[in-house]
């Protein structure tokens, strides 16, 4: 009976010493190798269901066009440009509202005064003088006194690119000079010896008589 214990306890120290090495070597078997983890199932289920959801995310974006810093110059340039373009149309069609107004303040402050060759008051006033008042009260600005010297002031300008405020002058006679304030719509205004009022450019006998034109202010 002990012989048979005895011979026993080896077999089965074998048994286990073999069961020992089998884990070991399942042990190795299943070792990571560098740069591996293992995670578990539902570790690995929720960063699928993460991965997957950022890419939905990613469709989502809408990105914007990538532009270089001289196209972006150009931009805001032209931008500037439009904005500058319409100020200064602004500023423009103002100053051509306030110009008439001024005008107009002057034709109502003076339109009974009647005609008087040289005169230079409200008690007779005549074309030239009429002229030099409204510029000198009303825009601060002198240009001579008579006809003659008055058409040599500022720029000459076409009668096709007439502006509100530019002189318009008329030889009348054989040494007979007339001038007069061109007021827009083919009309000017002066002091004519029916007394100041508007008349216009194309009536016969100023057409025919038409000089030459002036522009004092812009």
């Amino acid at each position: 009976m002990i012989k048979k214990s005895l011979l026993f306890l080896p077999i089965s120290l074998l048994f286990v010493a073999c069961n020992s090495t089998k884990e070991v070597e399942i042990k190795h078997a299943v070792e990571l190798k560098p740069n591996e983890v293992i995670i578990s199932y539902d570790e690995y289920k929720r960063l699928y269901e993460n991965q997957e959801a950022k890419k939905i995310e990613k469709k989502k974006i809408v990105y914007e066009p990538i532009i270089t810093p001289e196209e972006y110059k150009k931009m805001i340039k032209g931008t500037d440009s439009k904005a500058n373009s319409s100020k200064s149309k602004e500023i423009a069609s103002h100053s051509k509202k306030n110009k008439s107004k001024a005008f107009m303040d002057f034709y109502h402050d003076w339109k009974n005064v009647k005609y008087k060759f040289g005169g230079n008051s409200r008690k007779g006033i005549d074309c030239s003088a009429f002229t030099q008042r409204v510029f000198k009260e009303k825009f601060n600005v002198n240009i001579p006194r008579s006809t003659r010297t008055q058409v040599t002031a500022g720029k000459e300008v076409k009668k096709s690119n007439l502006k509100v405020g530019d002189l318009v002058f008329f030889k009348t006679g054989k040494i007979d000079r007339h001038v007069g304030i061109y007021m827009g719509e083919g009309k000017f205004m002066h002091a004519s010896i029916k007394g100041i009022k508007f008349t216009k450019l194309d009536k016969p006998f100023y057409k025919k008589a038409y000089w030459t034109s002036r522009r004092i202010i812009d």
